[in-house]
């Protein structure tokens, strides 16, 4: 007997932000899931972190601290749901509170694109009033894309120090 497939509209609690990087996605993939580097290039311009644990495999954990501009710090949580090197990783990401509203899940794909990635966030809110709070109040798309500028010039140190080295 077939199961009946269904499909979910989350459309209206979606983000979904896109950057294609000059670097293969092997590099791309380490740097994005290496503790040694994450710090140094997570959030949005102005924010720092301080990173408590980072464990990036099914089941693992990442907590830390976003520093805030604004003296505020933020504390977050992911939970590695899947973890697919060198091409995907899937998490659900709260402020470290058990059923916090503000959860959403977020898939990162990393597609070769000859010697480049695409990197693509996609962040599903667990509701359109969630997803239209955190766009407004925190103004998430911004920050997202400020992530990924930093994440690439970040990228760029990294393969010049590695070009240095060889």
């Amino acid at each position: 007997m077939a199961k009946e497939s269904k499909t979910i509209d989350t459309s209206d609690r979606e983000m979904i932000i896109s950057r294609l990087v000059n670097a293969p996605r092997e590099l791309v993939f380490k740097v994005w899931t290496d503790p040694k580097h994450i710090d140094k290039w997570w959030g949005p311009n102005g924010f720092t972190n301080t990173f408590l644990e980072m464990n990036v495999k099914p089941g693992g954990v990442a907590r830390f601290i976003m520093h805030g501009p604004n003296g505020v710090d933020y504390p977050n949580r992911i939970i590695y749901t899947d973890v697919i090197k060198p091409e995907k990783i899937v998490y659900v990401h709260d402020s470290d509170i058990d059923n916090d509203p503000s959860r959403f899940e977020t898939t990162i794909t990393f597609e070769s694109q000859g010697n480049k990635t695409l990197i693509t966030l996609r962040a599903v809110f667990v509701t359109a009033e969630e997803y239209q709070k955190v766009v407004k109040e925190y103004g998430a798309i911004e920050g997202g894309n400020q992530t990924l500028s930093r994440f690439e010039e970040f990228l760029m140190e990294v393969q010049e120090e590695e070009l240095r080295k060889n």
